[in-house]
């Protein structure tokens, strides 16, 4: 039942971020003289559709009757051989596939110069126009980060933007869960169960902080601070100081336990806004950073396969493997993502929720052709070489590179199923 729950929930999340993300095209697109036919909520087919009288202002409900495109339009111009339509008024509809919206504008080719098109729009509204609906992505992150930083922000990152002079942390151990056999921890006494508060009078709020902090200091003895829970129904917790000797650099482990990261909140008040723009600057610039690596991983272990050196190649098939597990498509959010949020509570949901909203953000900046990013470099590109970018040239490259999109996203989604079904 969680996973189902978990499921429709991200249904609706991705929906409402892709919608917004649409609307943000649209509003752009008004405000700059381009024609709408149709904004609609999902994907057909149609559930129901509503058309405005551009006239009156008006919204009529359309029966099925009028669904088809000739029913909607109006013949303005006509000779010997050509006919123009054009659409009576703009659309809306709701679709029955929950898995998004689009904006449909009249003359998306560049190459369209009809008044009232996207391709008769200066550069300038182009650019707006394009990037509007990342905009939107990154505001509705802003907004959703601005509002947890208020009422409890998750700490999920390793030095997470906050402002120190307005920030209250509630903070939660470390909490060991295994402790090998004649390790450094069985013989200092740590147990399964153990929450560190402290290493040599350090707080840390993260696992991998406190494996830091062991690596540089390994091989000599530590204090850690750890509280015990005692048994259900005995008042015996206890705050124990347990001096531990570490293992020295080469051996299999430092420590010999494992640690989980239990979920710290932080606090803010008058700085919220500025947390929510910092934050989801940083988470920007992280995704950026993570692109960047998992196509230097790509690249670099797909050449390396052609190296004589063994030791080589099986490094490049272990970064090749390393771009497949850090990526996670549509199946991997909704189906294993969303249920494990949604089971931890309304905070963490909507910390993935702005998360995602900034990885849309991002994804569509990169100058792919496909996405808004690449139109407006494509685009870009023709206007400083002061060549027409036609109609047949753009469908090509677009047409082509949304191929491949599709072809990485099926890729992506037989990985996510392969790891489920693991």
């Amino acid at each position: 039942m969680d996973i189902f729950v978990g499921v429709v929930v991200g249904l609706i999340v991705l929906m409402f971020l892709v919608t917004v993300h649409e609307f943000g095209h649209f509003v752009a697109a008004r405000k700059n003289g381009v024609n709408v036919l149709e904004f609609g909520i999902g994907f057909p087919p149609r559930i129901m559709a509503w058309m405005k009288d551009p006239k009156t202002g008006k919204w009529r409900r359309l029966p099925r009757t009028e669904w088809e495109k000739e029913k909607v339009t109006k013949v303005v111009y006509s000779d010997d051989s050509h006919k123009y339509f054009a659409q009576k008024g703009m659309v809306f509809s709701l679709n029955w596939l929950p898995i998004g919206g689009f904006c449909q504008m009249d003359g998306e080719s560049a190459a369209d110069t009809r008044k009232g098109t996207f391709g008769d729009a200066s550069f300038w509204s182009k650019t707006k126009i394009l990037f509007a609906g990342v905009t939107m992505n990154w505001l509705v992150a802003i907004v959703i980060f601005t509002v947890l930083a208020w009422t409890g922000m998750p700490e999920f990152l390793e030095g997470q933007f906050t402002v120190p002079a307005d920030t209250r942390l509630e903070a939660t151990p470390v909490e060991i869960t295994s402790v090998a056999e004649d390790s450094p921890a069985s013989r200092a006494g740590i147990e399964a169960g153990d929450k560190i508060i402290a290493v040599d009078g350090n707080e840390f709020l993260h696992a991998s902080e406190i494996t830091d902090y062991n690596e540089l200091h390994a091989g000599e003895t530590v204090e850690y601070k750890i509280y015990r829970q005692g048994e259900e129904g005995c008042n015996c917790d206890a705050n124990l100081d347990l001096e531990v000797t570490l293992n020295s650099v080469d051996a299999e482990y430092l420590l010999g336990v494992t640690m989980e990261t239990t979920q710290s909140l932080s606090y803010s008040t008058w700085s919220a806004p500025i947390v929510g723009v910092g934050l989801t600057a940083q988470l920007t610039g992280e995704t950026f950073k993570g692109v960047g690596i998992m196509l230097w991983n790509l690249i670099s272990g797909v050449g390396s396969q052609f190296s004589p050196d063994a030791d080589v190649r099986e490094n490049g098939q272990e970064a090749i493997s390393s771009v497949g597990d850090s990526v996670s498509g549509p199946v991997g959010i909704i189906g294993v993502l969303f249920p494990a949020f949604t089971s931890a509570g309304p905070t963490n949901l909507a910390f993935l929720a702005a998360l995602i909203s900034v990885s849309l953000a991002c994804m569509n900046v990169l100058p792919i052709p496909a996405l808004d990013g690449g139109r407006w470099l494509l685009i870009a590109i023709y206007k400083l070489r002061k060549k027409k970018l036609t109609k047949e040239t753009e469908e090509k490259i677009v047409s082509r590179a949304f191929m491949i999109l599709l072809a990485l996203i099926f890729i992506v989604t037989i990985l996510d199923i392969v790891r489920i079904i693991k």
